[in-house]
């Protein structure tokens, strides 16, 4: 009696799924590389069945910023409004280079996880005496240093380290006359980016830093007032 071999089970689609699906389709290629045809193919099911767990492009979407949102870091009760701040940068940051099509969309989306992000940092400023004025100036500072930061790394011809040199060293052997023709740039090429252990990202530190120091002044000279 011969045995009946067995079909290999597939994972159940679900939202969960699909939505992971489409993150690492939009990660890969960009958001204009997600379709829902595509997507369905990539699950292994009819394009129509992707509406048992999305209602529409819109919906996936959605739920794409939802998720990318909720890897971002929220600050523990208590937590002081710098560190709250710097973490929420810091851990932002990371997030958008992860999914640079989010960038442009972030905003565009008003999701649970996007209001609860903002509820929660809005409270953490609010409890250590911050003005609803001052909170409004501190999340869109730090947000649009984050976000603009983020947009310009992911679009420097940079390696996984961050490191520019060798796109640097480059434009400085194919231009033999650069410290001819642009003499400060050819001038910080050699003396800053071309230096051992310089990495574009190093610069969200300092510049956030400037930023959270001056929010500080503005928040003890309101106080003063």
């Amino acid at each position: 009696m011969s045995s009946l071999s067995k079909s290999p089970s597939r994972e159940p689609v679900t939202r969960g799924r699909v939505i992971e699906k489409a993150i690492s389709v939009a990660d890969a290629g960009g958001i204009e590389a997600l379709s829902m045809r595509k997507l369905a193919a990539d699950l292994g099911i009819e394009a129509m069945s992707l509406y048992y767990h999305v209602k529409s492009k819109d919906d996936l979407i959605d739920g794409m910023i939802d998720a990318v949102v909720r890897e971002m870091a929220l600050p523990a009760p208590g937590t002081d409004w710098r560190s709250a701040l710097h973490e929420r940068a810091d851990s932002g940051r990371i997030v958008l280079v992860r999914h640079p099509w989010s960038i442009a969309l972030l905003d565009a989306r008003t999701t649970q996880a996007t209001l609860r992000h903002h509820d929660v940092m809005i409270g953490t400023l609010r409890a250590v005496g911050f003005s609803m004025p001052m909170v409004g100036h501190a999340l869109s500072l730090v947000d649009s240093y984050v976000r603009g930061f983020a947009m310009q790394e992911v679009s420097l011809p940079t390696d996984s380290s961050g490191d520019i040199s060798a796109a640097t060293e480059s434009i400085m052997a194919q231009q033999q006359q650069m410290a001819v023709d642009f003499p400060n740039l050819a001038d910080m090429a050699m003396t800053l980016v071309l230096q051992p252990g310089y990495a574009y990202g190093n610069e969200f530190a300092f510049g956030l830093g400037v930023i959270l120091d001056g929010i500080e002044a503005a928040q003890l000279a309101e106080q003063a007032s």
